[in-house]
Order: structure tokens, then C-alpha cells, then sequence
């Protein structure tokens, strides 16, 4: 027999009042049950709005009604066509519908934005946007809604998506729940996913059901590496032979049109998105388009420039550069202005062994790099703040090479051990993407090939640089301020999930992503703990993952089986390992 405790535990996990995901900072619910249909009455501010078929238009001038009505809209078509019967989740053959009864249902919801909307709302930085909210549901069914901000209503109206079930007696949508009373905010401002376009290049749909999907999870910021060594999808029309050259074929490519509509799209769902052209390092494509730009395009062996193929990076003392960078950044950053807080000038694995090739330097000496590298930055992030933008960098900007960065800067680490730690407790402001943790294309194998000898034989059976595969439960275990000082934590702004494209495309990047990203989600939204400050359960979290990927699937986004159904079907410790 089961311990007590265990039992409770499992109760209380396999409860339909806490499949809410990411879970609500405090939550109450009751075990009514409560019909939805679509002539349900919804007031924005006291004035109605229709609920269906609404698509805000494209613009570059955000309006907060037209960004809530597009919401909720959005909100009606995943409760009443892309909705699931949860059988899935309950025992086999069981009767766990209730009887259809639509005289009991939502009666109506009325949403009161509290603060006004500003510009930064649309284009935050960290810390900006008050995205809490509450969301009540009465017995007999009154839905009150309030939020500072229109981001905090589009979070409301998801959470309260989740509560509704399709029954499988026909067009009937339920919620078993009710009373219901929400209160909510996010643990950390910063919760995205780095997108990588230029390894493998990224349809424009998939990057729009990613930002559906992240919007689902309560995820606000897609980093876009939108530009590598391998490829240069970016059309930019002042250099127009970068894309021309530099894309892997003239249809893939993403226009300004493209951009601003990915822009608009993220915006309109809280998404903000933030474009990373990578520099110095990183960048080798450009030798196909502009000469004397770039040293150790296509050096080889690859090993001794770069961390994989193709090399390549600017020649950093080469007033060319210069010029180069003043085209580039005065057609792209004004495009990237109107929707964004910031840009990503990149900055990570500068190999020093590329200024040796460069007849400009000829050393690959640290003394004579750094200055230079300073310089460059300098250049770079004073053209990206003339632009009313923020800039990020990889972590080696600051811990390899020890530049001096603005008080604006945000510095993404990536190497793990204690850089976090390290990086916030000196002042810079940190995003955690630890590849111990949060690399989701790890674990897979290599891409690259070993001839029979010697390099067979070394790196047999070929597992990739960064294994083991970031399960979600190893995701779930990490929290980007842990071990950091109470004083500093406020430094720690968040985390992102890294989806390096060597492997990736159309045909994986939903089950590469998800449910794993929801993983990532929770915590930084909710918290990793419970109300007594332990970690969360496992037996707590799995019948909530388990119920949220049957949303993501029935809302079109492949995501994963984290367990069989067989355990599913069954409370938490049908599948526990004691």
C-alpha cells in the first residue's frame, strides 16, 4: 500500500484544477460544472467586442482594443475548434464526462484594463510591462477579467482557454471547475527561445506557430540568430548581394516585409521578437557577397579557427568593416526600432587564431585583440543605441575577453558552471541559456563526419559536444538565480532555450521544442517550487505536462508523448519509480 502522503500527492496531481500550464502564482477552484458557447456576451472596458474571426490589422502602431480583440478571438478558436476530449487522461472506459447541460454555462466576461498602454508595452525591455492579471469565474457563470496591461489580459484570456474541454456528445464545450479565482504574474520578465535561422533556414509559418506556441506557455521573447557563417537569409536592400549570395537559394530568404509581419505577429500575441546579427565571429557567409571583409573564410582544418564550419569573421581593424557595418545597421536597426527593445550583436566563440590570417593584425595575441575588439563594439553598440535599441552580446564579450560593455547591455551566458553567478553579482544583467540545461538540440548525435582511422576510432559512437539530451525533467530541475545572492538575483533576468538548427528544420522543430520549452516555461513563469519552498513534485507536474501537450496538439503544434498512455490514463505514481 502506498504511503499516505503519496496518495495525497497523487490526488492532487491527477486534479483537473491544477492542469492549468504554466501553473497560476495562486489559484482557487471549485467542482462546478459550466457550459461555453459562442453567443457568450465579452466587454472590453464596458464596451462589447466580437469575439470571432478578428485579426488586428498589420501596422507598425500597436492599438490595445484591437490587440485584445484579436486575443480573444484567438481565445475562442482554441476553446471551440481546436479543442480535445481529455480521455487520454482519464482511467480507460471511465464516465469522467459530465452530462450535457448548457442551461448552466458562461454567461458572460467582462475585461477591465486597469493601466494604459504605452509604446514600451508593445517594445518592453526587461521589467517594463506589469503582466499580472486576475481572472475570476462565479458559479453561475460571470467572468471577470483585470489587468494593467493588454499583456496581461492575453495572459488572462490563455489561462482561462485551458479551463474548457470539448465532450464528446457533440459541439458542447465544458469547464468542471468553477468557482474559479486566479492571481498572477511571471517570476522573471525574460522567457524566450533563440530560434536559429541560418543553419537551416526556418519557414516563416513555423516561426509563427512558435510564437503561438511560446504565447501559449506564457513565453514573451523569440531571439532570432538569424544570420551565421553558413548562411545569410536576411535580405538587406542597401547590400543587396549579402541575401543573393549568401542565402542557400533565392526563395529562402526573409524579406523586410517578412520581418515586419514576424514583428507584428510576435507583438499581437506578446511576443517581443529580438534579431541577432552575430559579430565578429560567426559571420564568415559575407565573403561570398563583399570581399575584404572577412579572414578564415573556409580555413581549414576547421578546428584550429572555428568551432564548425564554415570559418570566417571580420577583419576587425579594417576600416572597411566600418564602412560596411554603417550600410548595415542604418537600413536594418531603423526596421527593427519600431518593434523591439533591443538587438543581439552576438559575440560569441571568437576564434583569435583568425586574426593571424588577417594582414591587418597578424596576431593572434589577447593584448592586441582586446583593444581592438573594444573598439569594435563600441562602434557597434553605439549605432545600435542611436537606434532608441538595447544590446545584447554572448557571454564571451565579458569573461573571455573582458570588454567593457554599457549599463544597458544584456549579456547572454551560455558555458554554465557559475558564469550567472558570476555575471550578476558583478552588476551586467543576465539571460541563462546554460547548455547543461537549456541546448534542446543536444543529445541527438553528431553532424559531422569521421573518416575510417583515427577519427573513427576516437570519436566512435559519435555523440555530439554537449550530451546528454535536455529531458524535461532536467529542465524543470533548473532555475537561472539559483546559488545567486538575493542582492543580485534582480540581475538575472530570465532564460531562453537554445535551438541551434544543424539538425532541425520543417520536419522536427515542433518535437524538438515542445513540451520541453513548457518545461522551461513553468519555471520561469511559476517557479520550480511549491508553496512550502521545495522543489515541485514530479508527480505534481507530469499529469499537467501530459494534459498541456494534448493542447498543443490539438492546436496543431507536434509536440512529443512524455509517457505512454498507459500512465497517462492512470494517477502519477502508475509510472514512479520509488
Amino acid at each position: 500500500m502506498l504511503p499516505k502522503a503519496i496518495i495525497a500527492i497523487a490526488a492532487l496531481a491527477f486534479s483537473p484544477a491544477n492542469a492549468l500550464w504554466p501553473i497560476p502564482q495562486k489559484i482557487s477552484t471549485g467542482d462546478s460544472v459550466l457550459f461555453i458557447d459562442q453567443a457568450v456576451r465579452v466587454t472590453y472596458n464596458g464596451v462589447p467586442i466580437i469575439p470571432i474571426g478578428y485579426n488586428p490589422p498589420s501596422s507598425s502602431n500597436f492599438d490595445s482594443r484591437q490587440i485584445v480583440q484579436g486575443a480573444v478571438s484567438r481565445t475562442f478558436q482554441s476553446i471551440f475548434n481546436t479543442n480535445y476530449v481529455p480521455w487520454k487522461l482519464h482511467p480507460r472506459n471511465s464516465n469522467f464526462e459530465p452530462k450535457v447541460a448548457p442551461q448552466n454555462r458562461i454567461q458572460s466576461i467582462s475585461i477591465q484594463q486597469t493601466g494604459k498602454d504605452t509604446s514600451k508595452t508593445f517594445k518592453p525591455r526587461a521589467g517594463d510591462v506589469d503582466e499580472s492579471y486576475s481572472l475570476t469565474i462565479s458559479k453561475n457563470g460571470q467572468v471577470n477579467i483585470s489587468a494593467k496591461s493588454s499583456t496581461g489580459v492575453l495572459h488572462a484570456l490563455e489561462t482561462f482557454s485551458q479551463l474548457f474541454y470539448k465532450h464528446s456528445a457533440g459541439p458542447f464545450y465544458y469547464t468542471t471547475q468553477a468557482p474559479v479565482s486566479i492571481t498572477d504574474a511571471p517570476k522573471y520578465p525574460h522567457r524566450g527561445i533563440m530560434l536559429d535561422l541560418a543553419r537551416n533556414y526556418q519557414t516563416i509559418d513555423d516561426i509563427k506557430r512558435t510564437i503561438d506556441a511560446m504565447s501559449w506557455n506564457k513565453l514573451n521573447r523569440l531571439h532570432l540568430h538569424i544570420t551565421d557563417s553558413q548562411s545569410w537569409p536576411l535580405v538587406i536592400p542597401s547590400l543587396p548581394k549579402l541575401s543573393q549570395a549568401g542565402a542557400y537559394h533565392p526563395s529562402l530568404v526573409y524579406t523586410p516585409a517578412d520581418l515586419a509581419g514576424i514583428f507584428q505577429y510576435g507583438i499581437n500575441r506578446g511576443v517581443e521578437v529580438i534579431t541577432e546579427i552575430d559579430m565578429p565571429g560567426h559571420i564568415g557567409v559575407i565573403e561570398l557577397a563583399y570581399s575584404d571583409l572577412i579572414v578564415a573564410y573556409e580555413e581549414m582544418p576547421y578546428q584550429y579557427y572555428c568551432a564548425e564550419p564554415p570559418c570566417g569573421a571580420f577583419s576587425i581593424n579594417n576600416t572597411k568593416v566600418y564602412s560596411f557595418l554603417d550600410t548595415l545597421f542604418d537600413d536594418l536597426l531603423p526596421r527593427v526600432a519600431p518593434y523591439s527593445a533591443y538587438f543581439h550583436t552576438g559575440g560569441d566563440e571568437l576564434n583569435a587564431n583568425d586574426s593571424m590570417l588577417d594582414s591587418h593584425i597578424k596576431s593572434n595575441e589577447t593584448s592586441v585583440l582586446q583593444p581592438l575588439l573594444q573598439k569594435f563594439i563600441n562602434f557597434a553598440h553605439s549605432k545600435v543605441r542611436a537606434a532608441g535599441l538595447s544590446p545584447f552580446v554572448w557571454e564571451e564579450m565579458v569573461t573571455t575577453w573582458n570588454l567593457t560593455l554599457g549599463s544597458d547591455t544584456v549579456v547572454q551566458s551560455w558555458l554554465g558552471g557559475d558564469a550567472v553567478k558570476n555575471l550578476a553579482e558583478s552588476g551586467h544583467k543576465v539571460i541563462d541559456t546554460d547548455y547543461n540545461f537549456y541546448y534542446l538540440d543536444c543529445g541527438r548525435g553528431q553532424w559531422v563526419n569521421f573518416p575510417p582511422g583515427d577519427s573513427y576510432n576516437t570519436y566512435y559512437p559519435f555523440n555530439d559536444w554537449c550530451q546528454p539530451t535536455k529531458n524535461w525533467r532536467l529542465i524543470y530541475s533548473h532555475d537561472p538565480a539559483a546559488n545567486v545572492s538575493a542582492s543580485a538575483a534582480k540581475n538575472v533576468l530570465g532564460g531562453e532555450l537554445a535551438i541551434w538548427s544543424e539538425m532541425i528544420d520543417a520536419s522536427n522543430l515542433d518535437n524538438i521544442i515542445w513540451p520541453r520549452g513548457s518545461a522551461a516555461g513553468e519555471v520561469w513563469w511559476s517557479g520550480n517550487t511549491d508553496a512550502s519552498g521545495q522543489q515541485r513534485s514530479q508527480l505534481d507536474v507530469v499529469p499537467r505536462l501530459n494534459e498541456f501537450r494534448e493542447r498543443l496538439l490539438a492546436r496543431g503544434v507536434s509536440a512529443f508523448p512524455i509517457q505512454m498512455t498507459y500512465c497517462t490514463q492512470l494517477n502519477a505514481t502508475a509510472c514512479t519509480l520509488f
